[in-house]
């Protein structure tokens, strides 16, 4: 599938998600409760976030779609300009927000306008003055070159079929010395066919997913050094089943609860890091 098909399809796809004001779980007992908004704060707990955190933020905030914590890991300092790649509804960009704060600057980038729409409601609705929303693809980011003294991505990148492309963005706007923390999923397992093949798998974080060391050498590749895997969980299977694409996939092929187990294990969450070094040279396109 083409990326230009794939962006189609994750602009549809989460648009959805803003839509949605149900979710349902195919598995018994997967969550404690059954609100959405719950059913995210749960999910946010599991994959790193404070109850502070948490709650700290417009409650609009939070889609539980999500994978990891890369605010958490990311060693913020005060008045750092940082970039979110794909932003949603704008949590993980409030989250950078406090830390940075007031002399600071956050921006988010989402190739959704409906996404980027809502986290600009957040952030009105939460007085966040530092925090800026831009509609722009990862693969060509509205950014100006050696801007940016962090970047962030939360399970965003992976949709792209074109990881090479957005490492090489991040490097062009990123400072001398600037670093990136991104936490996303990559392949342990090949997939069945019915996922790689899907558009629904994109847009549910699966299809696009890649194998360690491919995710690694990409960004390698783009001129980034010191890279160093912070954080390696196995991916927990309420993220898959809370987001409605996933349960497509689900439905659709009448999976049994021990093949969405064998799904879930074939996937695995990961924080990354690495650094722009002084004398590397930005990425001219």
């Amino acid at each position: 599938m083409n990326n230009e098909k794939i962006q189609k399809n994750v602009k549809s796809g989460y648009a959805n998600i803003l839509k949605r004001n149900t979710r349902k779980s195919f598995l018994p007992n997967i969550f404690q409760c059954c609100d959405p908004k719950e059913i995210a704060t749960d999910i946010g707990k599991k994959i790193g976030y404070s109850e502070d955190e948490l709650r700290n933020v417009p409650e609009d905030a939070n889609l539980g779609i999500g994978c990891g914590n890369p605010t958490g890991l990311a060693s913020i300092k005060k008045g750092e300009t940082i970039l979110d790649l794909g932003s949603g509804a704008g949590f993980d960009c409030f989250l950078a927000s406090k830390e940075t704060g007031e002399t600071g600057k956050v921006i988010g980038v989402d190739i959704t306008p409906e996404m980027v729409a809502q986290a600009k409601k957040n952030a009105e609705k939460g007085k966040y003055k530092n925090v800026e929303f831009k509609v722009g693809e990862i693969e060509n980011l509205p950014i100006e070159s050696n801007s940016i003294d962090l970047i962030i991505s939360n399970c965003v990148i992976n949709l792209s079929n074109q990881k090479n492309q957005v490492f090489k963005e991040a490097f062009r706007v990123a400072k001398s010395n600037g670093r990136i923390m991104i936490s996303d999923i990559i392949l342990l397992h090949d997939l069945p066919d019915y996922v790689k093949n899907s558009v629904e798998g994109h847009i549910a974080c699966l299809a696009g997913a890649v194998r360690k060391e491919d995710y690694i050498n990409a960004i390698a590749r783009a001129g980034f050094s010191d890279i160093s895997i912070d954080k390696e969980a196995p991916f927990p299977i309420e993220l898959m089943l809370n987001d409605p694409i996933a349960e497509k996939i689900v439905r659709e092929n009448n999976l049994t609860e021990k093949e969405i187990k064998s799904i879930a294990n074939s996937i695995a969450s990961i924080s990354i890091s690495a650094k722009k070094q002084a004398m590397g040279e930005p990425y001219k396109k």
